[in-house]
């Protein structure tokens, strides 16, 4: 696996359990890369569907991606206040092309007062039927989806009151 300097600018790129392309960010500025955790930074990111269409997205975004678990989490910064989308996913990898990973559908919203919303749980009924995802799978997909909820409810990495703020002003030095 590559690990990008801080500073660098890469794609990242969700798959789907069959190897399908779901979805790509055009660019993102690493804000802090080692073995096992990308911090990056975006804001009107152009953002591609496997289906072709496209759109940009609309405000500050940190990115935090660990190979230590099944989840990745997006800290959103609108002007009311911090917003959370994480994503239960495949750990990361870095090669030559792209941030990579495998989305998994299972999703949590979090809002600014810190209450929170399991997403797409049908979705992920339909792909686990779909692309057989084996018992195995399921299994430590739904133990992170619990270990997700907990990070919300006690603060944990990025959703400390710290997290934004700090890695918020470090991409706009970047960016500068």
């Amino acid at each position: 696996m590559i690990i990008p300097k801080d500073g660098d600018k890469i794609k990242v790129q969700s798959y789907k359990h069959n190897g399908s392309l779901h979805r790509v960010w055009e660019e993102t500025t690493v804000l802090k890369s080692q073995s096992n955790l990308l911090i990056g930074g975006n804001d009107r990111v152009k953002v591609y569907e496997s289906d072709g269409r496209t759109w940009r997205t609309r405000e500050p975004a940190i990115t935090y991606f660990t190979s230590n678990y099944w989840f990745n989490i997006i800290t959103m910064m609108r002007n009311d206040g911090v917003y959370y989308y994480c994503n239960i996913s495949s750990p990361f990898i870095v090669d030559d092309e792209a941030l990579k990973y495998i989305d998994y559908d299972l999703d949590i919203k979090v809002f600014p007062d810190g209450t929170y919303k399991i997403l797409d749980e049908d979705e992920f009924d339909i792909h686990r039927k779909q692309m057989n995802y084996p018992e195995v799978l399921q299994k430590i997909l739904y133990k992170q989806l619990r270990t997700l909820e907990q990070w919300v409810q006690q603060g944990r990495g990025p959703f400390s009151s710290e997290f934004p703020e700090k890695w918020y002003e470090y991409y706009l030095a970047y960016s500068k």
